[in-house]
């Protein structure tokens, strides 16, 4: 999965959602209805992550967030989850040779301690060399689930409580979004669901409190750079008042 960017004409309306969140799913359904192995599905869903993060970074986008294996995704066959971490090892292989080149950032958001020993070197690697990037921001959700994310956080907050680093009345969003594994990314603007389905599956629970969410029923591997410009119209027409009256 090489990053090839290739110049493509930008929306005419320039007010961009800083940050988009995308739940990749619908590859396992993708492929049985092509009589394929879900395995394939994968396969076709991480080529077309490529194409969006393309064109996400093509078009101005500064943060994407994606929903790659969340902590319930275990449940699935060996198979199924094997076939997932030779993806992500090919994806970090080939990111890593093309990421310095292409000034793109990419960030794992997730526990990765119970993933193999050996993509959590190459997620070393690809942190060490994009530290310092300012292009685009891809931060790949990986044995991420939002209730474990908070209850992470608040197990730390819980500590600097118990250490005397702060008093409990003293704890402000901040301090606690700082926790978080997404510490220093904005909120998402946006939050994509392909496939169907009308719920956010415990992704970003936290940070998605005033996102704007559009739903498809197209499944991931079909999601097209046009879809992506419908949803990013959508967004556009949205009147965003985050819990506030305008007059």
């Amino acid at each position: 999965m090489l990053f090839l960017f290739k110049k493509k004409s930008k929306p005419k309306n320039s007010d961009l959602p800083v940050h988009i969140g995308i739940i990749l799913d619908g590859n396992g359904r993708w492929a049985k209805r092509r009589g394929l192995p879900r395995t394939a599905g994968h396969s076709a869903g991480a080529e077309n992550f490529r194409t969006i993060a393309n064109y996400c970074r093509d078009i101005g986008i500064k943060y994407l967030t994606v929903y790659a294996f969340s902590t319930e995704n275990w449940k699935r066959s060996e198979e199924e989850i094997y076939a997932i971490w030779e993806l992500l090892r090919k994806y970090l292989k080939e990111s890593i040779q093309k990421m310095v080149r292409d000034r793109v950032k990419i960030s794992i958001m997730g526990d990765i301690g119970a993933i193999p020993e050996d993509i959590q070197e190459l997620i070393d690697e690809t942190d060490r060399l994009s530290e310092t990037f300012e292009g685009i921001q891809l931060n790949i959700c990986l044995n991420y689930g939002g209730r474990d994310e908070i209850l992470k956080a608040a197990k730390e907050v819980a500590a600097d409580c118990l250490a005397g680093k702060i008093q409990p009345e003293e704890i402000t969003d901040d301090y606690f979004e700082a926790k978080l594994y997404s510490a220093g990314v904005p909120d998402p603007d946006l939050i994509i669901r392909p496939s169907g389905e009308l719920r956010i599956s415990n992704f970003l629970l936290w940070q998605s409190a005033y996102s704007e969410f559009y739903f498809t029923k197209t499944l991931w591997p079909d999601f097209s750079t046009k879809e992506l410009d419908s949803a990013i119209a959508d967004y556009q027409k949205r009147d965003r008042r985050f819990g506030g009256v305008k007059d």
